[in-house]
């Protein structure tokens, strides 16, 4: 039996799982945590890999790995390759305000122009997760580190290079998913602006990881013989540990939410709702994000004086579209629609609504209802979605899994829970050892398809309750 790894150095841990490179099959995994923050000493991530790799028996007999990391951070590294400063990640919002500069000065003082000149330029437009902006928040709060600088990177690819027998600067490899969250390379041209990066580092060019094909093996591991493959951001490496393929949207309910899609063309919106990202297979990977999604439910269960389970029982027991009710989720401000200021309310309460059952449907309609926006927002940049994959600790609820396809309008395929993360970098690293022109074809038991009429008249309720919540 040959060996693969796949790890996912996440925001809050590592995991390490190791596969059979034919079947993948799970042969035994391991994790360890990543400590607490936005700001954190890259070795730490380090620590936890080797932690989490002898928990899950060591990786001496592996043929090959993979790493799959959380996107968008950034890591500075100085000509002798050492840390320049703590790793911002993607949840570090102190460059919100170096986001909108971005746009202004891309688009000579007019955002509009901005946001579209950024959207021509690299697919995307400045948000503060991306590493543009965490770049010029540097280079304008700590100009000193900004000038040792000389090599940005990203988290999955710092720990890459730690795991490299290379450890000098121009081994530094990405791969096209994650560098396309960076803001200064384009998914839809395949190559680095660093014009862009200049503009964001005021002036400084670092230099920048080398940007692997999709199955390119990059090197050996340090210590080993075992072949390392470029890695992907967590987004595309779960895309491809599910396996999905063109006509497929991903929507993730965990803390946040998460509509992925798989398309074969590059999106482009200025609005920036739809962050035009590449995959880690050749194709694209558009998606939006919510910051509404899971707490949603906790919250409802906690007003309700229920338990998840049964919140699920109480939604299933009332009607479709809950007699009028209706609850926007914006019960952390939203960043789908952008309305960081915005709140959740309640509209159409009435003595016949005014029960828990009410309240647990409107609840779980109106969270599946702002995911559902996200998928029409990625099908009007012209992609095809024919059916939803649903993961997260969220989908596990039964009125979720019965509720989700009628809201969607398309049947939605729920896989048993697993680390698709770390699965993703396994296939990847697979794909790599085979030499093949695509990705194994893995086995995935235990998927469940549920579908329904399409709710036509739920959704169109909620967006008219949107429509005058959208104005906060």
């Amino acid at each position: 039996m040959t060996l693969v790894a796949g790890v996912d150095t996440s925001t809050q841990a590592c995991k390490v799982v190791v596969r059979d490179a034919a079947t993948g099959q799970l042969v035994r995994a391991g994790r360890a945590s990543h400590p607490a923050g936005t700001s954190v000493a890259p070795h730490a991530w380090a620590d936890a890999f080797t932690a989490a790799a002898a928990a899950a028996g060591g990786l001496d007999d592996v043929a090959a790995l993979s790493v799959g990391g959380q996107q968008h951070g950034m890591v500075c590294l100085d000509e002798d390759g050492a840390v320049v400063r703590d790793a911002l990640l993607w949840n570090d919002v102190r460059s919100a305000g170096a986001a909108a500069d971005l746009i202004r000065e891309l688009g000579d003082g007019n955002e509009a122009a901005g946001r579209q000149a950024w959207a021509d330029a690299v697919g995307v437009v400045p948000v503060a997760s991306f590493t543009a902006t965490k770049v010029r928040w540097l280079a304008d709060a700590e100009p000193a580190n900004a000038d040792r600088t000389a090599a940005v990177c990203l988290p999955h690819d710092w720990l890459t290079w730690q795991l490299s027998a290379d450890r000098s600067l121009s081994a530094l490899v990405t791969d096209r998913g994650d560098a396309s969250g960076t803001a200064y390379w384009s998914a839809r041209t395949g190559e680095y602006r660093l014009d862009l990066l200049e503009l964001a580092m005021r002036g400084r060019r670092p230099a920048v990881p080398r940007v692997a094909g999709p199955a390119e093996a990059i090197g050996s591991m340090r210590g080993g013989s075992a072949v390392l493959g470029p890695g992907t951001g967590d987004n595309a490496a779960a895309a491809l540990g599910l396996a999905a393929r063109p006509g497929d949207v991903i929507v993730s309910i965990g803390t946040s939410g998460v509509v992925s899609a798989i398309s074969t063309m590059a999106v482009s919106d200025p609005t920036g709702t739809v962050a035009g990202f590449a995959d880690a297979t050749g194709n694209y990977l558009p998606l939006i994000a919510t910051l509404n999604a899971a707490r949603v439910l906790d919250a409802a269960a906690a007003i309700l004086g229920v338990d998840h389970h049964r919140l699920s029982d109480l939604a299933l027991s009332a009607p479709s579209g809950a007699g009028g009710l209706v609850l926007v989720p914006y019960l952390e401000g939203e960043r789908t629609p952008n309305l960081p200021r915005a709140t959740g309310s309640v509209h159409g309460l009435t003595l016949r609504t005014s029960t828990p059952a009410y309240l647990a449907r409107a609840a779980i309609e109106g969270l599946l209802c702002g995911l559902a926006d996200g998928i029409e927002a990625v099908v009007a940049q012209g992609v095809t979605v024919d059916r939803v994959l649903l993961i997260g600790g969220a989908a596990r609820s039964p009125a979720v899994q019965q509720l989700a396809p009628g809201i969607f309008g398309r049947p939605v395929l729920v896989p048993p829970p697993g680390e698709y993360v770390a699965d993703g970098a396994a296939r990847q690293a697979a794909w790599v050892l085979s030499g093949a022109g695509s990705p194994p074809d893995w086995d995935q038991p235990g998927l469940e398809t549920f579908e329904s009429p399409p709710a036509t008249s739920v959704r169109e309720r909620y967006a008219e309750v949107r429509g005058r919540t959208d104005g906060q």
